[in-house]
């Protein structure tokens, strides 16, 4: 009877141990993310298509929908392949790796999440990129509407040299929507500007974050405008001076920077504690940077808001002195690239180096302090660079 009565206990103890480990080893949830992370193509020639053999990968921040590999203007994309990394568990259509025709546009890829629930389009294209012989830049801030995702704030396009519209002007409107979001577009630090010089302008006015804003340390936004991206991932991190990804490659010497602006100092100045500072007087910002967009090590780089002006990848810089009062007054400005290095003329056009173009209705905006209200008006930008040989 003792015999069986141990042995019985023996299962009992077995059993009980399934059902906890069975209890332990429970499915984890399937992934509901459907994002692409990198893209990247491989090619047995780098240089015949690229400019950079790091502008084969992309890293996709994570607001975007559109991915644009930057070719050479003769480059062979009718069996373009580009390869991703997407989120754990997703699916993507058509195949990852699988050849197609880029030379007629772009091509649309959908990811599927692993938990089947979630999908997201990405178009991807292949920008070929022609080299202009143009010596003048004309920016005059005419092509604008409200940004198509949130139909909030506006966005700008520059006009190509070839006639067409890019979209390589931003703004930290789109951080400013983090602590205002009931904001209307004439309410944002960036906005349009309906009566310019000539036509339409940009209108840039400080502005109050809000409590929200205080409370981050952040109780100001500037109004201001760049060449360049807002990368909003890392304004949600609060890390807001890598948010300003500052230059667009460029591939022509830049020589002189021109237009118009009226400028209107508010008051109090605040620091950005948002304490005042009744004896300082706030000024607006305008200047241009041309940069080398790789470091020693061949790693691609942009400029952020700590570093715009003090980088030592920097080899030019234009740049507006005393951006102060105007009382009213559209004030004419021509100013001269300043070198502190040659241009290698062959990595110029192997597109080495970017540029930004910055304006700014703080001086100190970058670092929250300034007056809410200052205004800076700006119109008729001219960027004029050395006629190609």
């Amino acid at each position: 009877m003792g015999y069986y009565i141990h042995k019985t206990a023996v299962v009992v103890v077995v059993m009980s141990l399934t059902t906890l480990f069975t209890s332990c080893f429970k499915e984890e949830p399937l992934n509901a993310e459907c994002d692409i992370e990198k893209a990247w193509v491989h090619v047995d020639d780098i240089d015949a298509s690229f400019y950079n053999a790091t502008d084969t990968l992309i890293n996709v921040i994570s607001t975007d929908d559109k991915i644009v590999f930057t070719m050479r203007d003769d480059a062979d994309v009718t069996a373009f392949a580009p390869q991703f990394t997407i989120t754990e568990g997703a699916t993507i259509s058509p195949a990852n790796g699988s050849a197609h025709d880029f030379s007629n546009g772009p091509v649309t890829y959908t990811v599927t999440s692993q938990d089947g629930k979630w999908s997201r389009t990405y178009t991807v294209e292949c920008n070929r990129i022609v080299r202009y012989t143009t010596n003048v830049w004309n920016f005059d801030f005419e092509h604008y509407e409200l940004d198509p995702n949130y139909h909030q704030y506006y966005i700008w396009h520059n006009t190509l040299p070839d006639g067409t519209l890019g979209n390589d002007w931003a703004s930290g409107n789109l951080g400013f929507r983090l602590s205002k979001s009931s904001a209307l577009a004439n309410e944002f630090p960036t906005t349009v500007l309906e009566q310019g010089y000539d036509g339409h302008g940009v209108l840039l006015i400080t502005r109050d974050t809000g409590a929200l804003g205080q409370l981050s340390g952040k109780p100001i936004a500037a109004g201001n405008m760049f060449l360049g991206k807002f990368n909003i991932a890392m304004a949600m991190v609060n890390n807001a001076m890598k948010a300003t990804e500052f230059g667009i490659p460029f591939t022509q010497k830049p020589v002189r920077l021109s237009g118009y602006y009226q400028y209107s100092p508010s008051a109090p100045f605040t620091d950005k504690s948002f304490v005042e500072h009744p004896e300082r007087i706030d000024a607006g910002d305008i200047y241009s940077v041309l940069f080398l967009n790789h470091d020693a090590s061949g790693k691609p780089l942009v400029l952020y808001g700590d570093n715009v002006l003090s980088s030592e990848q920097i080899v030019a810089v234009a740049r507006v002195q005393n951006v102060n009062e105007t009382n009213g007054q559209w004030v004419y400005f021509d100013i001269p690239f300043e070198y502190n290095s040659d241009i290698d003329m062959t990595l110029l056009e192997n597109r080495g180096y970017s540029l930004t173009i910055v304006f700014s209705s703080s001086i100190e905006g970058a670092s929250f302090e300034g007056a809410v209200g200052s205004t800076l008006k700006v119109d008729k930008v001219r960027l004029t660079c050395e006629i190609k040989e």
